[in-house]
């Protein structure tokens, strides 16, 4: 037992027992347990999303990169014709000048082989070139174009030359073409802006991500519009101006729970009202849009309401001191103040809705669609749905592009929340 020590002003200072010291080093011994808890909750945390990017990274880099040949190509005016893309022999023309190269290849089964080098969307991407500038007809162009997956693989190295014949999907022969096309400098990999700019494709080499983005693009547009406004103006009421009874309670408390309820039971009403019941055009971004809007609504409702009452009394209470209605204090004072929040709150269930598949599967948004859409009728897909289509794909070269599509997506998600947390950090109000 420690001695107690008297101060002068008759108090006793540093009493200690040995109970009190036992207890004293539990307590700080759980405290330092429960740090480390946390802490390596944190790691845990950390090395699970760094494995997850890491995987993404490693199969979806290569996506990002695509192998083209470039070769000069005769357009012989007696087999185009710019106004009648239908009834010319692109796919001639594009052949015949490859075949050019090698000239040494004569037999039909090896110029079938040799014409599988090239990417099946190459008369396509022809036709479009000359109908884009048709003074080009009757000139030798340097013409670049995909190279089809299969050799695309290979020169990113997916695909082996080591390995067998049989366990390959080119031959050791088409291998010995892409190597001379490769010392004459003709094969080069830049980067793949077909990945942003083209549509979807049966083709891995062609398939691009322009009409997932311009679809999600016009499905959260949709969903901004609807839920924002509608959010707000639930919040203030309910918040300001409702009166507190069983009625409004249970709102509050349907409210909350809607805010759980799982997406997919959004995407089956989608499909029973706008759908079954309207009749509105399936895979449209509008019907995509009202449906991730009824799924968002509870977000922002529940985060303005707590954007209001983070708003001082002070607030209020000032503005009807000095005569503006209960409406001028609303609309002048508290809401502007509490803009920050709501926000937030809104940029982050856009963004859980840019995420959503299930709903967007259940209403139609995973056709196949070979052009973006032009407007919030038009047949679309999203970004998350493009994904689910991809990577159901049987062709190997989807692999990576699912993968980079993956990578795309969580972009355009941490985006959003910097953008969240920018606005909140620039204009939150300390009281």
């Amino acid at each position: 037992m420690s001695e107690n020590v008297m101060t002068p002003a008759g108090t006793t200072a540093g009493f200690q027992t040995d109970a009190a010291l036992a207890r004293l080093r539990r307590r700080k011994a759980a405290d330092t347990r429960l740090r480390f808890y946390g802490l390596g909750a944190i790691i845990i945390a950390l090395l699970l999303l760094a494995t997850l990017v890491t995987s993404l990274v490693m199969t979806g880099h290569t996506a990002f990169l695509q192998t083209h040949i470039t070769y000069p190509v005769f357009l012989d005016a007696d087999e185009l014709d710019p106004d009648d893309p239908y009834g010319s022999n692109y796919r001639g023309v594009v052949r015949e000048s490859f075949f050019a190269l090698f000239p040494e290849v004569e037999s039909l089964a090896d110029r079938r082989k040799l014409s599988e080098i090239l990417s099946n969307g190459a008369p396509y991407i022809l036709r479009d070139e000359v109908s884009s500038d048709p003074e080009l007809i009757g000139q030798t162009i340097e013409f670049t174009v995909p190279a089809a997956d299969p050799f695309d693989q290979f020169v990113k190295g997916s695909i082996l030359r080591d390995t067998v014949e049989e366990d390959r999907r080119i031959t050791d022969q088409q291998i010995v073409w892409m190597d001379r096309l490769e010392a004459e400098g003709r094969v080069s990999t830049p980067f793949n802006w077909g990945l942003f700019v083209n549509a979807d494709s049966r083709f891995p080499e062609l398939a691009g991500l322009s009409g997932a983005i311009t679809g999600s693009f016009f499905a959260l547009l949709v969903c901004f519009l609807i839920s924002f406004p509608t959010g707000i103006a639930a919040a203030v009421y309910l918040e300001e101006f409702a009166p507190k009874n069983k009625f409004t309670d249970l709102i509050e408390v349907n409210i909350n729970n809607l805010a759980a309820v799982p997406s997919v039971v959004f995407g089956l009403l989608g499909l029973a009202v706008f759908l079954g019941f309207f009749g509105l055009p399936r895979s449209a971004p509008l019907v995509g849009g009202m449906t991730l809007a009824l799924m968002t609504l509870p977000t922002i409702i529940i985060t303005t309401r707590a954007s209001l009452k983070a708003v001082p009394p002070s607030i209020r209470e000032a503005a009807l001191g000095i005569g503006a209605s209960k409406h001028q204090v609303m609309m002048h004072h508290v809401v502007p103040l509490a803009m920050p929040g709501i926000l937030t709150g809104t940029i982050i269930g856009l963004a859980q809705a840019l995420g959503e598949t299930a709903p967007l599967l259940l209403i139609g948004m995973n056709a196949f669609i070979t052009s973006a859409p032009g407007g919030i009728t038009d047949p679309a897909t999203a970004l998350p749905t493009q994904i689910f289509i991809w990577a159901d794909s049987p062709e190997r070269g989807f692999v990576s592009r699912t993968s980079a599509a993956i990578l795309v997506l969580l972009g355009f998600l941490v985006l959003m929340n910097a953008v969240a947390i920018y606005l909140r950090r620039k204009f939150e109000r300390r009281w």
